[in-house]
């Protein structure tokens, strides 16, 4: 992972990343977006485009839509082991 990737975990075991570095700054995550949590910034990435950012990150629920929609594969989502599932 870059340097410019944001993470997002919450209570129902998943977790988002956002590879900035990955991004082309097409806006469908945004687009969307049914919460509006993300927006896109105004600052560049490596490849010179605008990538999105967490404007309301409380507001993510991880329902996986701007995964879904990414072109570049720039948002993934992922679940998360949780330990004391583990144990018997």
């Amino acid at each position: 992972m870059s340097d410019k990737t944001i993470t997002k975990k919450n209570k129902k075991k998943k977790i988002m990343y956002l590879e900035a570095d990955r991004c082309k700054g097409c806006g469908f995550c945004v687009e969307f977006c049914p919460t509006e949590a993300l927006a896109i910034s105004y600052e560049f990435n490596s490849k010179g485009y605008h990538p999105p950012f967490m404007k309301e990150p409380d507001n993510c629920t991880i329902c996986g839509l701007c995964a879904l929609y990414c072109p570049d594969f720039a948002i993934h989502v992922e679940k998360v082991e949780d330990d004391n599932e583990n144990k018997s």
